[in-house]
C-alpha cells in the first residue's frame, strides 16, 4: 500500500490549488499625531460592515481566515498602521495564486501632497491614504511621514496581480482641499474624509508650487483615478468614493434608525446596492450607487469607476436582482437573512413562497416585518410558515415624501423662516414633510454665516454638506416678509421635490422589460463626431457640446420615447416625445449646453409601450417652467409621474404596479449621469 499511498500524495502536490476568495479592509479612525478635529468615527464600522457581509451574505464565499481587518477601535484588530499595512499586503502577495479573487478596502482620511515623481502625475500631486500613525509634511525627504502614497499602492496591487490573483479595490477616502460647511443634524458629527495639506504642515504655496507649470488639461477628459496599477496580471477593478477635487462624508447611517452608527456614505451606499443586486457587473453595481446618490440627495460627490467593468462582481455568477430569502420560523414569528442593507423596512409586506422557484402568482399569503437590521428582519406570520419556505419582496412603491429640516434657531434668517413656517406649509402641502433642526431628512435648511449671503436659508442635501456655494440653492430673508419668504422658499422647494421625485421613480421603475436599444451621443459642435455617452463612467460635457439620441424598437409594437433633462439648478426641460413603431430607428439632436448652470446633470429616457392609433405619450407637462398637464397618461406610471408632483393628487407613497394584468411589457425609465463643466 506504500507505493500507492506515495503516488496518491504526489498526485495531490501535482494538483493546481483551487481558487480562494481572499479579503483586506483597512480601517483608520484616530490618528494620535493631528488634532482630535480631525479624527473620524466611520471606518471602522465600514469594515465591520464589509467583513459581515464577505463572510455571511456574499454571492460566493469568503471564509473569516482569509479576511484580514487593520483597523483601530474594533476590538482584537491590528491598529493601520503603515508598517501593518505594507505586511499585510506582503501576505496577500506571498499567498495570492493564480485565478484567486482579492477584495481590498480602504476607509480613512486621504490628503494630497507635492509629487515625488510629478511626471507621473497630472496634477503634479500624489494623492495619499493615511494609516493612523501619519506624521507630518517632512522637507528633507520631499514627503509626508508613513503616508501611503499612490504610487506603492499601485505596486503592492501590482505584486499581487502579478501571480494571476483579480483584485477589487474600493476606496473610501478623498483627496480635495475643499473647504466645506456643515449644517446641524442628529449625526453628531458629520464629517468629510479629506484631511488639508495645511493639517499635515503643507502651505497653500507648496500646493500651488506643484501644480503651476502644469498643461491646463482637457475639461471634457475622464478625471484621473487616484490610484493606477499596471497592465500586467490578474484582472483590476477600482471604486473611488469621490474624484480627487470632491470630498466625501461619512455619517450615521442607516437613516432614521436609532441604533444607526457613523458610516461612510460611499461604502454603505455601495454594499447596500451589493445586497440588493449581488450578481450585477461591476458596472452596473456602479451605476446603481450613482442613481442611489441622486434620488436620495446623499452627496455633490461623484464617485469614480474604473476597470473592467464589464465582470461580475467578486468573480460570480451573472443574474438578476436578488428580492427573496428563505425563512427560518418559530411558531408564528420568523427572521429572514436581509435587512436594511437590502432595502427592507418595518411595515413592509413580503408575499410567502413555498419554494425559491414559484411564481408570484402561487403566493401563501403575505406577512408583515416588525423589525429590521442590518444583515436581519423579523416578523409575525398569520399561520404557520411551511418547512422551506422563501419571502419575496413585491411592494414595488416609492415614497414621493421629502422631509426638510429646519434651521437652527436663534439667527435672524431662522426666526424669519419661522414666522413664515405655517403659511409655507399650506404651500407645499402633505408632500414636503417639515421636521426640527438636526432630525433625518433628505433636505437640510441652515443658515451659514461666513457664506456669501449670511441673511440667507441655504438648502443643503441630506449630509448638510455645502461644498459648493455657487451651486447650492439659498432663498434671502432681510428683503421679504413672511409671506413673500414663503412663496419663494415653497417654490424653491417644490421645483427641487419634483426633481428629485422624478429621479425616485426613474429609479424605482428601472429599464422594464421593453426591447429597445437606447444610446445618448454628444459631438464637439457640427460636423464633429458622435461620441456615445458612457454608462459605466460619469461623461464630463462643456458648453456648447451638442447631446443626440439614437433609439432602435425591437418589438413588434410601437415605443413612444420621451427625453427629459434634469439641471443642476433642478429644473426640468423636455426634448423630444415621438413614437417609433416596430424596427424603427430614431436619431435626432436635442441640445447644445449652456454655461447658464454648470454641475451634476441627468438625462432621463422614457419608454412606454403604445397602442396602435393611439395619441403619442406627450410627457412635456413635466417641464418645470410648464407644469399644467396638456395631456393626460395612461396606467399607472402615469398616475405615479401625476403623484410625483407633477399633478393635483397629494399621496405620499405610490404604487407602481398599477398597469392593468396582461398589458404588455413593462415601461422603462433609463437615466444617465453626467457633469457639465467650465470650459477653459
Amino acid at each position: 500500500m506504500r507505493p500507492l499511498l506515495l503516488t496518491s500524495a504526489l498526485a495531490l502536490l501535482a494538483t493546481p490549488a483551487l481558487a480562494e476568495n481572499r479579503a483586506l479592509l483597512i480601517g483608520a479612525n484616530e490618528y494620535p499625531n493631528l488634532k482630535q478635529d480631525f479624527w473620524l468615527k466611520g471606518p471602522a464600522n465600514d469594515v465591520k460592515l464589509v467583513e459581515t457581509y464577505l463572510t455571511t451574505a456574499a454571492p460566493v464565499p469568503f471564509s473569516p481566515d482569509n479576511v484580514t481587518v487593520l483597523a483601530d477601535g474594533l476590538p482584537g484588530k491590528q491598529a493601520p498602521t503603515l508598517a501593518a499595512i505594507r505586511a499585510a499586503f506582503a501576505d496577500l502577495a506571498a499567498q495570492a495564486q493564480d485565478g484567486d479573487f482579492i477584495y481590498l478596502h480602504f476607509s480613512g482620511h486621504g490628503s494630497q501632497a507635492p509629487a515625488l515623481n510629478p511626471e507621473t502625475e497630472l496634477d503634479g500631486l500624489d494623492e495619499l491614504f493615511l494609516p493612523v500613525d501619519i506624521g507630518p509634511w517632512n522637507d528633507s525627504v520631499g514627503a509626508v511621514e508613513n503616508a501611503l502614497v499612490d504610487d506603492e499602492i499601485g505596486q503592492m496591487i501590482d505584486a499581487i496581480r502579478a501571480k494571476g490573483a483579480n483584485v477589487w479595490a474600493v476606496f473610501d477616502s478623498c483627496h480635495s482641499g475643499t473647504v466645506t460647511r456643515a449644517a446641524p443634524s442628529d449625526d453628531e458629527d458629520v464629517r468629510t474624509r479629506q484631511l488639508p495639506p495645511e493639517a499635515l504642515g503643507l502651505s497653500p504655496e507648496d500646493m500651488e508650487t506643484a501644480t503651476r507649470a502644469l498643461p491646463q488639461a482637457d475639461p471634457r477628459a475622464k478625471p484621473q483615478a487616484p490610484v493606477e496599477v499596471g497592465q500586467a496580471g490578474g484582472s483590476f477593478t477600482a471604486f473611488f468614493a469621490a474624484q480627487t477635487n470632491e470630498v466625501t462624508p461619512e455619517k450615521n447611517l442607516p437613516k432614521g434608525k436609532p441604533n444607526r452608527v457613523p458610516q461612510g456614505v460611499f461604502t454603505y451606499t455601495l454594499f447596500e446596492t451589493l445586497a440588493e443586486y449581488p450578481n450585477a457587473t461591476y458596472g452596473q453595481i456602479g451605476q446603481e450607487v450613482l442613481r442611489k446618490y441622486a434620488v436620495k440627495n446623499l452627496a455633490r460627490s461623484t464617485p469614480l469607476f474604473e476597470g473592467d467593468l464589464d465582470h461580475v462582481v467578486f468573480q460570480g455568477t451573472e443574474g438578476a436582482r436578488v428580492a427573496q430569502w428563505p425563512v427560518t420560523a418559530d411558531s408564528t414569528s420568523f427572521t429572514i437573512p436581509a435587512g436594511t442593507l437590502h432595502g427592507l423596512a418595518e411595515g413592509m409586506q413580503l408575499a410567502i413562497m413555498p419554494n425559491a422557484a414559484a411564481p408570484t402568482e402561487e403566493s401563501l399569503g403575505t406577512v408583515t416585518l416588525t423589525g429590521t437590521e442590518t444583515f436581519t428582519a423579523t416578523g409575525m406570520a398569520d399561520t404557520d410558515l411551511p418547512r422551506g419556505a422563501y419571502l419575496r419582496q413585491v411592494d414595488e412603491s416609492v415614497d414621493f415624501t421629502l422631509t426638510v429640516a429646519l434651521p437652527e434657531p436663534g439667527s435672524a434668517p431662522a426666526d424669519a423662516l419661522t414666522k413664515a413656517l405655517e403659511a409655507l406649509a399650506e404651500i407645499t402641502g402633505p408632500r414636503l414633510a417639515f421636521v426640527a433642526a438636526g432630525q433625518p431628512a433628505d433636505l437640510r435648511l441652515a443658515v451659514i454665516p461666513e457664506s456669501p449671503r449670511p441673511d440667507a436659508i441655504w438648502i443643503l442635501p441630506e449630509t448638510g454638506l455645502a461644498e459648493d456655494y455657487a451651486q447650492t440653492p439659498s432663498v434671502s430673508t432681510a428683503d421679504k416678509t413672511p409671506e413673500l419668504l414663503a412663496e419663494v422658499m415653497g417654490a424653491t422647494l417644490t421645483t427641487m421635490s419634483r426633481a428629485i421625485n422624478l429621479l425616485r421613480l426613474g429609479d424605482a421603475v428601472g429599464q422594464g422589460t421593453l426591447d429597445v436599444e437606447v444610446e445618448m451621443l454628444t459631438r464637439e459642435g457640427k460636423g464633429k463626431p458622435l461620441v456615445p455617452l458612457s454608462r459605466n463612467d460619469v461623461p464630463r460635457l462643456i458648453p456648447n457640446d451638442e447631446v443626440h439620441v439614437l433609439a432602435t424598437n425591437n418589438m413588434d409594437q410601437p415605443v413612444d420615447v420621451n427625453v427629459l433633462y434634469v439641471a443642476a439648478n433642478y429644473e426640468i426641460s423636455h426634448w423630444f416625445a415621438g413614437r417609433l413603431q416596430p424596427g424603427d430607428e430614431l436619431k435626432r439632436g436635442l441640445f447644445r449646453i449652456s454655461d447658464d448652470v454648470l454641475g451634476a446633470e441627468r438625462m432621463v429616457v422614457v419608454l412606454t409601450p403604445a397602442s396602435p392609433q393611439s395619441p403619442v405619450e406627450d410627457l412635456s407637462f413635466l417641464a418645470q417652467d410648464a407644469l399644467q398637464m396638456t395631456r393626460g397618461l395612461h396606467g399607472g406610471l402615469g398616475e405615479a409621474m401625476r403623484d410625483a408632483g407633477f399633478g393635483a393628487t397629494t399621496r405620499g407613497v405610490v404604487a407602481l404596479d398599477a398597469e392593468e394584468e396582461d398589458a404588455g411589457p413593462a415601461p422603462g425609465i433609463i437615466q444617465i449621469e453626467l457633469r457639465t463643466v467650465p470650459a477653459n
